[in-house]
């Protein structure tokens, strides 16, 4: 069939006759800064929501999905796209969006994604966004537009990348410490973690970490035993799951 006779039946198509439909990325983006997760929002400039904080985000132009979201977190935190700048950043879909009444402006469907990475810049407020920052996810809330759920989402998502992919070593040094690598659970998850539990359940997990054979006397008692020192290793899905607390009760 010729390309011609492939888009006849366009001819008599009315786009007119459906209802109008626009289509926005949001950006969960999230760090660790001082051992507490943060949610980069930006300050609304414009109507709807003027002066009220929200998820990075804005409509899909001449491009992919993926550029889109791309672009909207090189314009609020400064990274540049193509540079490697932003070869750190776990970037994955999130989900849809799309219960009618949620943009008050017109049909509005929201495709979320969530960008995680152990070290992003201060942010620099772009388009039309009058401020931007990091923001304690636990005060992060009061957001415009379905932002709240959103970024409940995309927070639960990233926990649970945390229980069965090695994400978490990509927020500590090199060579680190089990202690690090607790410290970096605890803060995603909100959980205090007993110390001796988890050292055991991640070096039950093969491939998850590997030993330097190296110590250090960082981050310990002075004076006392000096802790071993690991580096990632090649596990790309940690098999057994390192589960929530909360959802080890779940399972039991």
């Amino acid at each position: 069939m010729t390309g011609a006779a492939m888009t006849d039946h366009l001819d008599d198509y009315d786009p007119r006759a459906y209802p109008a439909v626009a289509v926005t990325v949001d950006m969960v983006a999230l760090t660790v800064r001082d051992g507490v997760p943060h949610v980069l929002l930006v300050e609304r400039g414009e109507r709807p929501f003027a002066g009220r904080w929200a998820l990075p985000g804005g409509f899909v132009r001449a491009e992919t999905l993926d550029e889109a979201a791309m672009r909207e977190l090189a314009e609020e935190t400064g990274l540049r796209p193509g540079t490697g700048q932003l070869s750190a950043v776990h970037l994955e879909q999130l989900g849809t969006y799309g219960d009618p009444g949620r943009d008050p402006r017109m049909r509005v469907v929201s495709v979320a994604y969530l960008a995680f990475a152990p070290s992003l810049p201060d942010p620099s407020a772009g388009g039309d966004a009058a401020g931007a920052a990091w923001v304690p996810v636990d005060r992060a809330t009061g957001l415009a537009f379905d932002h709240d759920a959103i970024l409940a989402d995309g927070l639960e998502r990233a926990r649970a990348k945390l229980e069965y992919t090695p994400l978490a070593t990509a927020f500590v040094p090199a060579e680190f410490t089990i202690a690090e690598l607790r410290a970096v659970y605890t803060a995603v998850w909100g959980e205090e973690l007993h110390a001796g539990n988890f050292h055991r359940k991640v070096l039950s997990v093969p491939g998850f970490v590997e030993g330097t054979g190296e110590t250090t006397g960082r981050g310990g008692a002075r004076g006392g035993p000096r802790s071993k020192l690991y580096r990632a290793g090649d596990a790309r899905l940690l098999h057994p799951a390192l589960l929530r607390p909360a959802r080890e009760e779940e399972v039991r």
